[in-house]
């Protein structure tokens, strides 16, 4: 939807105009998966899907938002008594995101807002958290509030800790507040210290969506992160980022083989993504094309969060690339999205590729998204 006719849905539900429209991106980690909670690193960069807002102060303290894309709902509450709803779950990001906000911003007013929104919903793409800052990034524009990039992701994230429900990192919420245009951004999930990596313009990042539902993703994830924990605790660190190969080593004898292989994906994974990082500011595509058929198959064998589908998308994509790009499931896993750098004019043949053989070898059917990596969450006013 453009903004002209979002600005109009926002006229004729509240007879006024806008005081501001906002826009925060979705996101697709290029690799590091699994590694967030362990406090490693990630390599995001946000795309050019994401959450649109127009708002509007009000005299009084109550919020009233119209969601375009759940049948034009509305939902209304009061800032001196927000309460989870069970009936709209959606509206319980930006009542949750409100919650928090109030706790730092005391000062904050009623707003009026219109929502909508193309990120993908259930592919990984971080629809909630792009929703998020695009609610934040409303607010502390509407009322002059002083919250940069790091601090709205950390209110974003809480939110959908304590009150949406979902033990999420940090990594979502950060990369839709604080992308660069033409870049990916190193992440230290434990200091919070971020680096951009220039993408290549030779190259566009393209979305994979397998549609095969992340059922499991809720319970293997907590079971992944109770297996990391174990293996740290083992080792005698607080997270898997103390640790290094050779303490792995040393007790492996200790741990199951599970365990073994869950610590051994995110130490190596580590490594790959501070690898594909410096090489994609060197330009070194072939490096990067390593890194993540390597973490692909870590992912796959050691850590145990793909299916064959998802194998066999990385494996007819990697054909067509060889080392000219670089293709690895991204996500929880279970299911979901593979994300792939590849050449501009190598995009039709890996479109091709996919559509003639993914189906009649699966029984699925992908949806394709071609990416351009953009700036992290803005207003226009």
């Amino acid at each position: 939807m453009d903004n002209s006719k979002l600005v109009s849905h926002f006229k004729n539900t509240f007879q006024c105009e806008p005081d501001c429209v906002v826009h925060a991106p979705g996101r697709v980690n290029l690799i590091g998966e699994h590694t967030d909670y362990n406090e490693g690193f990630v390599f995001p960069a946000a795309i050019n899907f994401g959450t649109w807002i127009a708002a509007s102060k009000r005299s009084d303290n109550n919020v009233v938002v119209r969601a375009l894309d759940y049948d034009y709902q509305v939902n209304a509450f009061s800032l001196n008594d927000i309460q989870f709803d069970e009936n709209q779950g959606w509206a319980n990001y930006i009542r949750g995101v409100i919650k928090v906000l109030l706790a730092d911003f005391p000062q904050i007013g009623g707003a009026n807002l219109v929502v909508t929104g193309n990120v993908p919903q259930g592919a990984g793409l971080s629809s909630s958290a792009s929703f998020e800052i695009a609610i934040l990034k409303a607010f502390a524009t509407l009322y002059a509030l002083s919250l940069d990039g790091i601090k709205a992701s950390m209110l974003g994230q809480k939110a959908e800790n304590e009150f949406v429900g979902c033990s999420c990192g940090i990594m979502d919420q950060l990369i839709s507040a604080m992308g660069h245009a033409g870049h990916a951004m190193l992440l230290d999930c434990q200091s919070l210290f971020v680096k951009y990596a220039p993408l290549p313009d030779s190259h566009q990042i393209v979305i994979i969506n397998s549609n095969v539902k992340r059922g499991l993703v809720d319970s293997e994830y907590n079971l992944r992160r109770q297996q990391c924990e174990q293996g740290a605790a083992i080792m005698g660190v607080s997270s898997l980022r103390g640790a290094s190969l050779d303490m792995l080593e040393e007790k492996k004898a200790e741990m199951s083989d599970v365990v073994y292989r869950r610590c051994l994906h995110v130490l190596t994974e580590n490594i790959r993504t501070l690898a594909a990082s410096e090489a994609l500011s060197k330009g070194d595509i072939a490096a990067v094309s390593r890194a993540m058929a390597e973490s692909h198959v870590s992912m796959r064998d050691d850590f145990e969060i793909t299916v064959k589908p998802i194998d066999y998308l990385v494996d007819i994509i990697g054909d067509v690339l060889g080392e000219k790009g670089g293709v690895r499931m991204t996500g929880g896993g279970f299911g979901g999205c593979v994300v792939a750098l590849v050449p501009s004019d190598t995009v039709d043949v890996v479109k091709q590729i996919v559509d003639e053989k993914y189906q009649p070898a699966t029984g699925y059917s992908a949806d394709i998204y071609v990416c351009t990596a953009t700036q992290g969450a803005f207003e226009k006013c």
